[in-house]
């Protein structure tokens, strides 16, 4: 089979399923079963599969029509540039969490957050919940100079994350501990950020239905209200940041207003929305 006879049989198939932007999940199994980029696939219409390539194609299709994401098929996703592997065993980063990226770097940039009464002392920042590594990654690249944390609870997510630490040569730069929250964490940070679980059971059926299937539970609902870890983590990290530290967390527009009603005994607490005008990032500075 061509490639352009491939593109345009299985863009059709996943399209007739209803499968979510059918044209580039396709587009991204070809250039994984060919190990090429997109400028190749339309450069080359008339290059014929191979019978392994083609049965490769169509295994990883199949996958995917039973609702697999196409990032775990290919074992890899991309974040704040960076080319990241994943498995079923870490939530798949999504664009979103950029923003929490975007709002530390912000506090930094400002000097909101950083060391002005102890100049001589690197920043210390924890990522909680760091599954793939994402956030502790794009931090470690930004803030050269900050020590850099990170805890997951689950021994597979973290060896997700080592692996993807070591592949960008930040093995150095991010020291990890398996830990529920930040149980166990010594001395105090000046950032304290995390993408934790905030779906709430109740809404389990407005999910897509492949991140209920296939991604990790315990990464994605947080209890019946979806705002229990992060009842748990306000209170852990108010405890475990400097003086006038800043607390920045992912939440939905769901929960916003409770999480605001949870920092209510913090300074400047801000919720910030996402391109969409969505609640997307809270942010609060310890009370000192």
């Amino acid at each position: 089979m061509q490639l352009r006879a491939a593109l345009a049989s299985a863009i059709s198939t996943l399209a007739a399923e209803g499968v979510p932007s059918p044209r580039m999940n396709v587009e991204l199994l070809l250039m994984f079963t060919l190990g090429c980029d997109r400028a190749y696939l339309y450069a080359h219409p008339e290059r014929d599969l191979t019978d392994d390539e083609s049965n490769r194609y169509r295994a990883a299709l199949a996958e995917r029509r039973r609702g697999v994401p196409a990032q775990y098929i290919t074992g890899h996703q991309e974040f704040w540039g960076m080319d990241l592997i994943v498995t079923p065993a870490v939530l798949i980063p999504r664009p979103e969490t950029e923003h929490l990226i975007e709002t530390v770097l912000g506090l930094v940039e400002a000097g909101e957050a950083g060391k002005k009464d102890r100049p001589s002392d690197p920043m210390r920042v924890v990522d909680v919940g760091t599954g793939s590594g994402c956030i502790a990654l794009a931090l470690a690249k930004e803030l050269p100079d900050a020590l850099i944390d990170a805890t997951d609870i689950t021994a597979a997510a973290l060896e997700i994350a080592r692996a993807n630490a070591a592949r960008h040569l930040l093995e150095s730069r991010i020291c990890f501990h398996k830990a529920d929250l930040l149980e166990g964490l010594d001395g105090l940070f000046d950032l304290i950020v995390s993408n934790p679980p905030y779906v709430g059971e109740s809404e389990e059926d407005q999910v897509q239905l492949e991140v209920r299937r296939f991604e990790p539970r315990n990464a994605v609902f947080a209890g019946p209200a979806g705002t229990e870890v992060i009842e748990r983590l306000i209170t852990q990290a108010n405890a475990a940041l400097q003086p006038a530290g800043w607390l920045v967390i992912e939440i939905s527009g769901t929960i916003a207003e409770s999480v605001r009603q949870m920092l209510a005994e913090w300074d400047e607490v801000r919720i910030i929305n996402d391109l969409q005008g969505i609640a997307r990032v809270a942010a609060a500075r310890k009370r000192v």
